[in-house]
């Protein structure tokens, strides 16, 4: 699995050039999306120990979480601040790479960033319904309502979806969603991603 090992590599350098400490035009703005997202992965696995995935439980969980459990509030706001903080500096990534034409000379790595852009708003949006308040529900309705306008739209509803916003089924594959698959594959693309930039050479010349 040479492109796990490329990754670990591009985590930990042997070493860094003095020259790569400057600040840049890119702003580290991968690295520090990525340092979001590890914010999220540690402070997920924290509130699952009481969130529970439930419609008749769930709301009150949260309660719980907040009021009862030491730090529970803080935890739990830094997630959200995580998944924008996420958001917004995958979004200056992208922008940065458009501006810069670098898209054009790394066509491969820049459809796999759009994927991770994709799934990241996918992660935010099947997180916003989990706390199952008011809020969460008229949200999470009026995306199911927006994607009916897509095509297979009405199919994907559906699928993610099948007893309506608010059931046990549709809660329970919201939170399947958002705690296994969508987290499995940003860090598995995370890791193409960055054997990319390895493979690429010359980006980072303290590799």
């Amino acid at each position: 699995m040479s492109f796990v090992k490329e990754f670990i590599k591009h985590l930990f350098p042997r070493f860094i050039l003095k020259e790569n400490l400057k600040i840049t035009y890119t702003f580290c703005l991968g690295g520090l999306a990525f340092s979001a997202f590890i914010v999220l992965i540690v402070t997920g696995v924290l509130l699952m120990f009481y969130y529970v995935p439930h419609p008749e439980h769930a709301y009150n969980s949260i309660l719980y979480l907040e009021e009862n459990v030491f730090l529970g509030k803080y935890i739990r706001n830094l997630h959200r601040l995580s998944s924008h903080a996420l958001l917004i500096l995958i979004f200056l990534h992208t922008v940065r790479v458009v501006l810069t034409g670098a898209f054009k000379v790394r066509s491969y790595n820049w459809i796999v960033g759009l994927l991770l852009m994709f799934l990241s708003i996918v992660a935010g949006y099947t997180g916003y319904l989990l706390p199952m308040d008011q809020l969460a529900y008229w949200a999470t309705q009026t995306g199911m309502e927006i994607l009916k306008l897509v095509p297979l739209g009405d199919e994907i509803v559906n699928l993610i979806a099948p007893d309506g916003v608010g059931g046990f089924m549709t809660l329970s594959r919201f939170y399947t969603l958002h705690i296994v698959i969508v987290p499995m594959s940003i860090f598995l693309l995370s890791m193409i991603h960055f054997y990319r930039i390895r493979k690429d050479k010359g980006v980072l010349p303290y590799l």
